[in-house]
């Protein structure tokens, strides 16, 4: 076979490791000084740069959060230069007011009525077993006025409003409104997050207090038909062994509760970036956030709270 008909070989185009643009088919060339076979590097020895990289991520989320609380009490004082009066518009203020507390009441009633249900239906079998009857008012008060009935409320409102809250102010991101506010001399903290915040934090406090008594409502008639318990004795036994500071407890619980879901929901309402991807990944943040936020400052002041 001469040279003129021997047939030509086309050397294959090769990435940086060596694999050739075959390789989608299943024909590679291992690197230089890899052995066919060889384990590849173990993954886990990036995990200590991973958790940093958490841990600062986290940081700088909680130190923004921070900055925008400090932001937003300066809008609330009394300064002379808006003539004593807080930068707080109050028809944004009305708004979000009827749309943080009308609209959230059936879904906190619904909710708070079955979670009063499931405390007597749990503590059944040990008041059957020990005829405990008489502090069945008591276990099912001291359970929902402090923990239960303040957290579940969170939880709900936080899933709605805060929800809710940070996908508008993410869609007003992206789609520039923010920006033509400051264009119009229109401080976007006074005018859109500052009455969105404390609308928030006065309704989850009326909604608890609703949510508790509908609670103690849904308990006491589960109380009857599960365990003889008539309804006078439930609420004798309730009033009798609790007092105002367990009520109080529950409420400082939502108004800190409250507070987080305000400043998490619109830090990351107006940190939203990427288009309408960008709304979702903010508002799952928000939602995220909000939820470790409850559960770790629920169990700071339940410490701080006796």
């Amino acid at each position: 076979m001469t040279a003129a008909t021997r047939p030509r070989v086309v050397p294959q185009p090769k990435d940086a490791r060596g694999t050739s643009a075959l390789g989608d088919l299943g024909m590679s060339v291992p690197p230089p000084g890899e052995r066919p076979g060889a384990a590849a590097p173990r993954r886990w020895t990036n995990l200590p740069a991973a958790m940093g990289a958490a841990l600062l991520n986290v940081a700088t989320h909680v130190g923004g959060i921070g900055i925008l609380a400090g932001r937003l009490f300066t809008r609330l004082l009394p300064l002379p230069s808006r003539r004593f009066r807080p930068a707080l518009d109050v028809e944004v203020l009305m708004k979000s007011l009827h749309a943080a507390g009308n609209r959230s009441l059936p879904i906190v009633a619904l909710t708070a009525i079955f979670v009063g249900g499931i405390m007597v239906v749990q503590a059944t079998p040990l008041v059957q077993r020990y005829g405990a009857t008489s502090i069945v008012g008591w276990g099912a008060g001291y359970a929902i006025l402090r923990e239960i009935g303040p957290i579940l409320i969170a939880l709900m409102f936080n899933g709605r409003v805060g929800a809710n809250n940070t996908a508008e102010l993410g869609t007003m991101v992206v789609t520039e409104q923010i920006d033509a506010l400051r264009t119009l001399a229109i401080d976007p903290l006074g005018y859109l997050a500052l009455p969105r915040c404390v609308a928030m934090v006065a309704m989850l406090f009326g909604l608890t207090i609703i949510g508790d008594i509908i609670a103690l409502v849904g308990a006491s008639l589960a109380a009857g038909p599960l365990l003889g318990v008539g309804t006078s004795s439930f609420w004798n036994g309730l009033l009798a062994m609790l007092d105002e500071w367990d009520l109080m407890v529950g409420l400082i619980k939502s108004i800190v509760f409250g507070v987080v879901i305000a400043l998490s929901s619109t830090y990351f309402g107006l940190k939203t970036s990427g288009g309408a991807p960008g709304v979702g990944r903010a508002v799952n943040a928000s939602v995220v956030a909000s939820a470790a936020g409850i559960f770790a400052l629920d169990f700071l002041s339940t410490f701080a709270l006796g």
